[in-house]
């Protein structure tokens, strides 16, 4: 959550004046996030250490009514086919289809005691009917992951909680670029209202 899409769902949550958990992987460097105001709890985490995510789901014993898992990495580090780096594309798994898989195991709980809303921050490019061959690896990443959420949403219906993959667009950040044509307040606003319509079994 100390940038892009993850610091503009805080900025947006916490001004309404929701109380806030923001995750990152260095919060001695989250600058942008500890500047922001608000009812904010930050917290250590990286969502590739599994105890780590699941300590943090034991620690934050509260009913919560949205989590979203956000932390993504991109495929850039995992090499071209016929050369892939195996170790790259594993940490590419872990960060972004077995990280939400993990947060989603950890908070369910509190996600039941609210009947709250779990999102996933996917992409485009994890739809395998429009598979083109760009960025393989981040897209079996985000492929994996639409399809751990959609099969893992089941078991949360009859608690009434609404589960979800989200395609954010193609967001102005660090991984998107530049060139990127969407902002992340369009995008986050988006999203918020997609998260807010959830329904469970849906």
């Amino acid at each position: 959550a100390n940038r892009g899409i993850g610091l503009e769902f805080v900025k947006q949550y916490a001004g309404e004046g929701a109380r806030v958990h923001a995750c990152c992987r260095n919060p001695e460097k989250a600058d942008a996030l500890k500047a922001v105001s608000g009812d904010i709890v930050l917290h250590q985490l990286d969502v590739s250490d599994f105890a780590a995510v699941k300590a943090l789901g034991q620690k934050i014993d509260e009913p919560l009514d949205i989590v979203v898992a956000n932390a993504g990495a991109g495929g850039k580090d995992t090499g071209d086919f016929g050369d892939y780096d195996f170790e790259a594309f594993s940490n590419l798994l872990k960060v972004n289809t077995l990280g939400p898989v993990a947060t989603l195991e950890a908070f369910g709980p509190q996600l039941k005691k609210a009947k709250g809303k779990f999102a996933a921050i996917s992409s485009q490019l994890g739809s395998i009917e429009n598979a083109s061959g760009f960025a393989p690896a981040y897209s079996t990443s985000k492929a994996g992951l639409d399809m751990a959420i959609k099969s893992l949403a089941p078991l949360f219906t009859q608690a009434g909680v609404a589960v979800g993959p989200f395609h954010p667009g193609w967001v102005k950040t660090d991984m998107g670029g530049a060139q990127a044509p969407v902002t992340p307040e369009e995008s986050v606003a988006g999203l918020r209202k997609q998260i807010a319509a959830m329904k469970p079994g849906e």
